[in-house]
C-alpha cells in the first residue's frame, strides 16, 4: 500500500515536471517569436522610409521645374540688363554728340560774322585775318578732341596713313616719298579717321 502511494506520488511529480518543462518550452517559444517580431519591425519601418520610384520621379520632376524657373528668370534678368546697357550706350552717344555740337556752335557764329563783314568792307587783309582766326580756333578745338592732322611734309609714303592717288617721276632721291598732299588726313588719338591723299614720287 505504501508502495502504491509512492508510485502515485512519483507519477504526479513526473507529470508536474513535464508540465513545467512544457511551460518553459512555451515561454522560450514566445520569447523567440517576440525577438523575431522585434527584428522584423525595424526592417518594415526602414522599408517604409525608403521612397518609392514614383516618389523619386516626382521629386526629380519638381527639382527640374525649379531649375527651369531659375534659368528663365536669369535669362529675363540678363535680357533686361542688355537692353538697359544698350539704352545707356545710346544715351551716352547722344549726349556726347550733343556736347560736340554745342562746342562747335561758336565757330558757326564766327563764320556768320565773317560773312557779314565781307559784305561791308573791301579790306582783304582784315578779312584774311578774320578767316585765319576762325581757322586757328577750329584747329584748337580739334586738338582738344585729340584730333590731329597727319604730317606729310617730306614724309615717306606709309599705307597705314596715306592713300596714293597718283605717282610722279621726281628723281631717285624722291622715290617712295610724298611729293604733294591733295587732302589732309586726320588721326583721332592713334587711329586714322581719314587717310591723307598724296602724290608719291617714283
Amino acid at each position: 500500500m505504501y508502495k502504491m502511494k509512492e508510485n502515485k506520488q512519483n507519477i504526479e511529480e513526473q507529470s508536474e515536471i513535464r508540465d513545467q518543462k512544457s511551460d518553459i518550452s512555451d515561454q522560450k517559444s514566445e520569447i523567440r517569436d517576440q525577438k523575431s517580431e522585434d527584428c522584423e519591425e525595424p526592417a518594415e519601418e526602414e522599408a517604409a522610409k525608403e521612397p518609392t520610384a514614383e516618389e523619386r520621379i516626382a521629386e526629380l520632376e519638381k527639382r527640374v521645374a525649379e531649375l527651369e524657373d531659375i534659368r528663365l528668370r536669369q535669362m529675363a534678368e540678363f535680357d533686361n540688363y542688355r537692353r538697359r546697357t544698350n539704352k545707356e550706350k545710346l544715351e551716352l552717344m547722344d549726349t556726347a554728340s550733343e556736347k560736340l555740337l554745342v562746342e562747335i556752335l561758336p565757330l558757326v557764329d564766327d563764320f556768320e560774322r565773317a560773312r557779314a563783314a565781307m559784305g561791308k568792307t573791301d579790306d582783304i587783309n582784315s578779312l584774311r585775318e578774320g578767316i585765319d582766326l576762325i581757322y586757328n580756333k577750329f584747329i584748337a578745338w580739334l586738338d582738344k578732341q585729340d584730333v590731329h592732322a597727319i604730317d606729310t611734309t617730306d614724309a615717306d609714303f606709309n599705307t597705314d596713313e596715306h592713300e596714293a592717288i597718283t605717282t610722279f617721276a621726281a628723281g631717285e632721291d624722291k622715290k617712295g616719298k610724298i611729293i604733294d598732299c591733295t587732302q589732309t588726313g586726320y588721326k583721332h588719338g592713334e587711329r586714322v579717321i581719314r587717310f591723307a591723299k598724296v602724290v608719291v614720287g617714283e
